[in-house]
């Protein structure tokens, strides 16, 4: 294994209508020939000695979109366990019903992490009304991976599709989350623009806060953040591509190119994430 991406939107379940916001984003990322289903993903994975971390994104209460079930993705992972590994999602806004998902998710179905999307799902982090949600994620153990900075989603519409950036802005909703639960490991999502300052002080500030590299293609990865991932940050930074939207072979060819130290970029590719996901990875 050469890389674990951690960031890879699962295509959706057959059956499912599309999400809302699907076009538009396919529009922005300029999408062409990107597989659309789960057999030519596995494929595109294999292909490239990389382990995928697979997820969706439960929005339904602030879009109406039907989500993809967690045990769909946790079948998917069953169905791929050589090349893929899942994390499940929740509405935070549907409360103890939220809370009870992410237990079963993680006990029953062996899911290995939480997906958030703030903006999508239209809450703030560190709203106390979600720390029922957090305790929990922080009492099994596991991850959570949340955007951080700008949405594609909405970009370009007047309203911005009703999307609200400040959502996920790293400070002061990603350091408060921190801060309250010491034990709750959190991966900011994306290149946090335009607060990468930001996210660059908490990640270094909490040690309990990753920053993964996903949506951008390496070469327009603000400098700032290149720089920190080679050096303050390099134990703190993950690989993720954000499939469909980018392909990690484009990713990977890219990140080739990039000015960063070398003992950087196996730590940056696969080391951290096996930390954090607890697997053992071959010498």
């Amino acid at each position: 294994m050469k890389a674990i991406d951690i960031h890879v939107h699962i295509p959706r379940k057959p059956g499912i209508p599309e999400y809302g916001i699907e076009e538009g984003l396919r529009r922005m990322f300029r999408i062409g020939d990107e597989p659309d289903d789960v057999a030519k993903m596995v494929e595109t994975y294999r292909a490239i000695d990389t382990m995928a971390v697979i997820f969706s994104v439960d929005a339904e209460t602030e879009t109406g979109d039907l989500p993809d079930p967690n045990d769909y993705v946790a079948e998917t992972v069953a169905t791929y366990p050589d090349v893929l590994m899942g994390f499940c999602t929740v509405d935070p806004r549907k409360g103890s019903a939220a809370v009870e998902e992410l237990e079963r998710s993680v006990a029953v179905l062996g899911l290995r992490g939480l997906k958030l999307h703030p903006i999508h799902q239209g809450f703030f982090p560190d709203d106390p009304a979600f720390t029922p949600l957090f305790s929990k994620a922080e009492e099994l153990g596991i991850p959570v991976l949340m955007h951080s900075g700008y949405a594609a989603a909405g970009a370009g519409a007047p309203d911005g599709g009703g999307f609200q950036l400040a959502y996920s802005r790293p400070i002061p909703h990603v350091d408060s989350l921190a801060a309250r639960h010491p034990g709750l490991t959190v991966i900011m999502a994306h290149p946090a623009w335009p607060w990468i300052a930001e996210q660059i002080a908490v990640a270094l500030h909490k040690s309990n806060v990753f920053i993964d590299l996903s949506g951008w293609a390496p070469r327009y990865i603000p400098g700032d953040l290149i720089r920190e991932a080679g050096s303050r940050l390099r134990k703190k930074v993950l690989f993720g591509s954000d499939y469909p939207y980018i392909s990690p072979v484009t990713w990977l060819e890219q990140f080739e190119q990039v000015d960063i130290r070398d003992e950087a970029r196996p730590l940056i590719l696969r080391e951290n994430a096996a930390g954090i996901l607890g697997l053992e990875l071959d010498t």
